[in-house]
C-alpha cells in the first residue's frame, strides 16, 4: 500500500499523536518512515535600521533550535525502528513549514504525509495560517491529517 510515509512534527503533544498513527501505519503497510522536522529561521525586524542581536547570536539560537528538531527527529526514528520500522530522521530550516513538508515529500519520494492540526477556526485560523491547509491542497501526495 505505501512505501513510504513522511510524518511532519514539531515535537508538541497534538504531533506525538501523528506520529504514533505513522508509525502504526508503516508497521501495517511495511513503508519507511521520514520524520521531518522544520527547524524556522530567527526572527528579525528592521523597523528602526539597527539589529539588537549580533549575528553570532542569531547562529547561536538557530544551532540550538536545529539541535532541539534533530533530537526530535531522531527520537521519532528510534520508537520506529524498536517497531522494526526503517527510517529516516530529516530537518529543515525554513520560514515555509508547509512548502518545506511538501518538499521533503516529493525529494523522499514519499506516498503519505502525516501530520497534525491544531483545528483552529475563524479568526483564529485567518490570523494564525493553517499550514496543514496549505499542505493539503498543494501536496500531489494523499495527506493524512490528525486532531
Amino acid at each position: 500500500m505505501f512505501k513510504r510515509i513522511l510524518v511532519a512534527t514539531d515535537g508538541s503533544t497534538l504531533s506525538r499523536k501523528a506520529v504514533s498513527k505513522a508509525i502504526e501505519l508503516a508497521a501495517a503497510t511495511g513503508a519507511e518512515l521520514v520524520a521531518l522536522y522544520v527547524v524556522p529561521r530567527y526572527p528579525i525586524a528592521y523597523f528602526d535600521g539597527r539589529i539588537s542581536i549580533s549575528s553570532q547570536d542569531i547562529a547561536r539560537i538557530e544551532k540550538q533550535w536545529g539541535d532541539k528538531g534533530q533530537a526530535v527527529v531522531d527520537a521519532v526514528i528510534e520508537s520506529a525502528q524498536s517497531e522494526g520500522i526503517k527510517g529516516k530522521a530529516v530537518t529543515s530550516t525554513s520560514d515555509l513549514v508547509a512548502e518545506s513538508i511538501i518538499k521533503g515529500a516529493k525529494k523522499h519520494k514519499c506516498d503519505l504525509v502525516v501530520m497534525a492540526s491544531h483545528g483552529r477556526k475563524g479568526i483564529k485560523r485567518i490570523l494564525l495560517g493553517s499550514e496543514t491547509q496549505h499542505v493539503l491542497t498543494h501536496c500531489s501526495v494523499p495527506v493524512l491529517v490528525l486532531r
